[in-house]
């Protein structure tokens, strides 16, 4: 199967914009391309279902997973086990790029936002 970037809408979510490549498709996995202005943060959230992988494409990005600072930049990787507490930032002035992997896949249900 082939999934061509430019046939997915893009939407909003809390500052981020996000391309889900596998919306609507069956898997084990999810995976998405997400966009994360200069300034933009992603509000301290755990999920009751899936392990999470971002993997940096572009920029630099500040992740605080169980209270560490882990900060990221472009081919790193951070991976989110199912229930552990995390958010991020950009603090920079430039936009970031993250693709993620949600396995199994991702259930905005079972996601669960502090803040």
């Amino acid at each position: 199967m082939k999934i061509e970037r430019e046939s997915l809408k893009s939407f909003g979510f809390h500052g981020l914009e996000i391309r889900d490549y596998t919306a609507g498709r069956e898997g084990s996995s999810s995976m998405a391309e997400v966009t994360v202005p200069a300034g933009a943060r992603h509000a301290r959230a755990w999920s009751k279902r899936s392990d999470k992988y971002y993997y940096v494409i572009d920029g630099k990005l500040s992740f605080i997973v169980d209270n560490q600072i882990l900060n990221l930049s472009s081919g790193d990787v951070c991976i989110i086990h199912q229930g552990t507490r995390f958010s991020y930032e950009n603090q920079t002035g430039e936009i970031a790029k993250l693709l993620i992997v949600h396995t199994p896949s991702f259930e905005l249900a079972e996601e669960i936002f502090e803040e």
